[in-house]
């Protein structure tokens, strides 16, 4: 099934808010460039939730029906997703103050796991958002996760391994993820204590 057909009239709608999603992202990178010449976005991605992703979130989540009603009954919040990669931790702060700030966007749900990772050395800032404005404001809400480049490396991978049910040794390979993790996050916490320090010294 196609995205069209699954989602049905809402699909404009949900196409609307990832194209306002991107255009936040962009905008936000074009008006703080800094005089270090280091962009504060790496880059973005956006996605709709494919129907069958849906689908298997909704079952995850303890759910019976798959379609996109009954994922908006259950308040699923990231059939529309953004992610904003940044170079340093202050960039990512930055741009979620940013974003929130915005007349058009209200913030409904922040999860800072930059400042309490998880479990797993998981460390990312998570939005939900509802577009106030627009084609898209009839949409409950969106996500947007912002990270580091750094952890973003980490979390395709850890991604990966968290959806093979064969691993072999996944207890040793969960274990080697979260000391890399603690070794990105410290890098992390170097490199923006040289941009700091450089910046002190112009």
């Amino acid at each position: 099934m196609t995205p069209e057909d699954y989602y049905g009239e809402s699909y404009p709608m949900l196409v609307a808010a990832q194209a306002q999603l991107d255009a936040f992202a962009d905008e936000f990178a074009s008006q703080r460039g800094d005089s270090d010449d280091l962009r504060p976005v790496v880059y973005h991605t956006s996605r709709i939730k494919s129907p069958e992703s849906l689908a298997e979130k909704i079952a995850r989540e303890g759910g019976t029906g798959t379609a996109f009603a009954d994922a908006l009954e259950m308040g699923i919040n990231d059939v529309v997703g953004t992610r904003i990669i940044c170079a340093f931790t202050d960039d990512v702060y930055a741009a979620a103050d940013w974003l929130i700030a915005r007349p058009d966007v209200k913030l409904l749900v922040r999860k800072d796991y930059i400042a309490n990772p998880k479990p797993n050395g998981y460390r990312s800032l998570h939005l939900v958002v509802r577009l106030k404005e627009g084609p898209a404001a009839g949409l409950p809400s969106v996500e947007v996760q912002l990270r580091t480049i750094a952890i973003d490396f980490w979390a395709t991978l850890e991604h990966k391994m968290k959806y093979k049910k064969s691993i072999a040794n996944s207890e040793l390979m969960s274990r080697e993820l979260k000391r890399c993790a603690d070794e990105i996050t410290a890098v992390d916490l170097s490199m923006q204590a040289l941009r700091n320090a450089i910046r002190d010294a112009e």
